[in-house]
């Protein structure tokens, strides 16, 4: 049960002081949910993006061009319009002239507001026209007490078509007149030492501000709301994760002769970093507790013969492994990797696609059932009803971010206390990691295996792509193979973006039938097809869409071109770069722009000609993009933070979840005296499944 403490931020925005029902229903759509109205709580987590300083009071020849101020004048003359154009008032004070501008205003609402010859203060961004300062549509007019009323710095807010800041700060200021006295929650030492306000005393100062810097995201205030916000987010995270692995877990031993014959029949050996994250992943098999542990690598780096080594460590044990990718290319990529490895070492494995045969699915269905099938490579196929396992004990889910989080849950319930191993092909910054994934362990591969060569990425304008096919014609007669990506499937009249149907059969001009196409919308034995003509060197480019982004081995492809790069994040940029440079022959990245190019788009493809780590291109996306976009979008699952901004704040993060580790080491039901208190803090930032696992024992 929620504290009845807490029932006033929990009650409708539509009940406070001065919202009718038109402002609740403008409320409710910027800030409700499909399925709940805009709540007390909302208007006061929903902070200011930035305020207008109206401190500044000086006289008219003061006032700096360009600048907001705040100026009393007297009202001399009224000036309106001849034909269209704006009404003017002609204002003074002791050391000059300032015109007040109204475009199609209506003059009794002017006469009344600024009466000939009355002293008034007006407040607006003063501006010189024709050697004369004016200022256009003044934000404020005010009288001595409406002066008194104005806000030092006034917030400006998030809106939706409709609703008006004024509007917007009133409901606000009455939601703060609801927040209850709450105790405080933070560690003493800490907060003492940090120099914050409370809770309600930092929402008080960024709903009112005094100062400009009140605002800023990395000030003391923001800084005090977000550290609360991501303590109750790692809070949950390890309660959820705690009573996950009470409540399932069970060893799983092995000593190690599968994944020897494996090793054996492995072309190179691993590299220190796979040998770590197989060891951590061992450890984890043969505890008591259920093991959710994150495996990222950069391109190239080897995560699928990790996931094989784990298999075989459960596969010893006496379970069954599953490997589920979240395409159809992927997952049949992925079984051409392991079935020669896992057939080495003695091991049955099968695939299953939405497009197997009945007979192929009929007969994977019973080896998985009656265990005669060891692991099983699939997509989503692999959770429909029907898929039983004899004794499933490891799921490995392979670009984990793009699944739902029930389809993700949905493999581990296959089975009893299943181990789920999640994989990523794109390195997550150590930031993002612990708040997305801060309930997972984490393996980190950033070694590349023996014999890769470095990548020559270069950036050449669209202007000069005559050039580039050229360059092409002369590569394709020494044997190459190429990767041409486009952003869209077909061209349209309102897109200047580059279609892979179009650049297809562009290419096919110079280059004939040598040009394959392959793209999303394709039927899958289409797109498997133009994928296993490339692959055998029948097409010498393959012109694709991001269809292509991971997974797709083929090392005899040396130079990938990519069209309308600066329309693609930094991360997808390295993803599809990775495609190539996997055999022993030099390879080379094209990134074909339309200038003029923004500062991002820029600072973009500089970084990518500077680096191939995966894991600084991911720090610095998430610098110039921020966290949504980093992980593709706000996923299901994800954090969506309100207030913490994980760019600005990863130190505050680090401390969160330090400080919910020894907490919960010492106090693991949350029932001492700071555990009670922290209770509330859940509440209030919607994190209270985990006390609902509390309850349930």
């Amino acid at each position: 049960m929620r504290p009845s403490l807490l029932d006033p931020l929990f009650a409708s925005a539509s009940a406070l002081p001065g919202v009718g029902p038109k402002t609740g229903k403008l409320l409710d759509r910027l800030l409700g949910e499909p399925d709940r109205p805009a709540r007390t709580l909302d208007l006061l987590l929903h902070l200011p993006l930035s305020g207008i300083d109206r401190r500044a009071r000086p006289k008219v020849a003061e006032a700096p061009i360009g600048a907001v101020s705040t100026i009393k004048v007297r009202v001399t003359e009224h000036r309106p319009p001849r034909g269209k154009g704006p009404y003017r008032v002609l204002t003074e004070d002791e050391t000059g002239d300032l015109t007040l501008i109204f475009f199609r205003a209506n003059a009794n609402w002017i006469e009344k507001l600024l009466p000939l010859g009355e002293t008034r203060w007006v407040s607006g961004l003063v501006e010189l026209f024709d050697a004369y300062r004016q200022m256009v549509h003044p934000d404020r007019i005010l009288d001595e007490a409406g002066l008194a009323a104005l806000p030092p710095v006034e917030p400006i807010y998030g809106l939706t078509e409709g609703l008006f800041p004024r509007v917007l700060a009133k409901a606000a200021a009455g939601a703060l007149a609801r927040l209850p006295q709450l105790p405080e929650w933070q560690d003493e030492k800490f907060f003492r030492a940090t120099g914050w306000l409370s809770f309600g005393e930092s929402l008080a100062r960024l709903h009112h501000p005094q100062t400009p810097q009140d605002l800023a995201p990395e000030g003391k205030f923001f800084a005090r709301l977000a550290y609360d916000e991501l303590l109750s987010h790692q809070l949950s995270l390890r309660l959820v994760r705690a009573k996950a692995q009470v409540l399932r877990g069970r060893p799983q031993i092995s000593d190690g002769a599968l994944a020897k014959r494996i090793l054996a029949a492995l072309p190179f050996a691993l590299t220190d970093d796979q040998a770590k994250a197989v060891a951590e992943i061992s450890a984890d098999l043969a505890s008591d507790k259920r093991m959710l542990r994150l495996l990222q690598g950069d391109v190239g780096s080897g995560k699928t013969v990790v996931a094989l080594l784990a298999m075989a460590h459960v596969i010893e044990a006496g379970r069954q492994a599953a490997l589920m990718a979240p395409t159809e290319i992927l997952a049949r990529q992925h079984f051409a990797t392991l079935k020669p490895l896992a057939e080495a070492a003695g091991l049955t494995i099968a695939l299953m696609t939405g497009r197997d045969k009945a007979a192929e699915r009929r007969a994977t269905l019973e080896g998985l059932a009656n265990g005669a099938l060891d692991i099983v490579v699939g997509t989503h196929a692999l959770v429909q009803e029907d898929v039983a396992f004899a004794r499933l004990g490891l799921a490995a889910i392979d670009e984990q971010h793009r699944f739902g989080v029930h389809q993700r849950l949905a493999l581990g319930e296959k089975g009893e206390a299943v181990d789920v191993l999640a994989m990523t092909a794109t390195p997550i910054p150590r930031t993002l990691a612990l708040a997305y994934f801060g309930d997972m362990e984490l393996s980190s591969l950033r070694e590349k295996p023996p014999g890769r060569q470095p990548i020559d990425t270069r950036a050449i304008s669209v202007e000069r792509i005559d050039e580039v096919v050229a360059g092409l014609a002369r590569a394709i007669k020494t044997g190459a193979r190429v990767y041409w990506v486009c952003p869209l499937v077909e061209g349209s009249e309102d897109s200047d973006l580059a279609a892979a149907q179009d650049r297809a059969e562009d290419l096919r001009k110079f280059f004939g039938a040598q040009v394959g196409l392959v793209h999303g919308q394709m039927k899958g034995r289409d797109k498997d097809a133009a994928m296993e003509d490339f692959s055998r060197g029948v097409t010498k480019v393959l012109v694709a869409t991001t269809v292509i982004e991971v997974g797709v081995n083929v090392p005899e492809a040396t130079i990938i071109v990519i069209e309308h790069a600066e329309r693609f994040g930094l991360a997808q940029l390295h993803q599809l770069r990775g495609r190539v440079g996997r055999g022993s022959e030099k390879s080379s990245c094209v990134l074909l722009y339309a200038g003029p190019l923004g500062e991002t788009a820029r600072a973009r493809l500089e970084i990518l000609r500077e680096t191939e780590d995966g894991f600084r291109i991911a720090e610095e996306d998430l610098r110039l993009r921020g966290e949504g976009e980093v992980l593709g979008a706000r996923q299901s699952g994800a954090p969506g933070f309100k207030i913490a901004r994980l760019d600005l704040h990863p130190d505050l993060l680090r401390a969160a979840r330090d400080d919910a580790e020894k907490l919960l080491a010492a106090d693991p039901d949350l029932t001492g005296e700071r555990g009670r208190k922290l209770r509330l803090l859940l509440y209030l930032f919607e994190r209270d499944t985990a006390l609902r696992l509390l309850r349930a024992g």
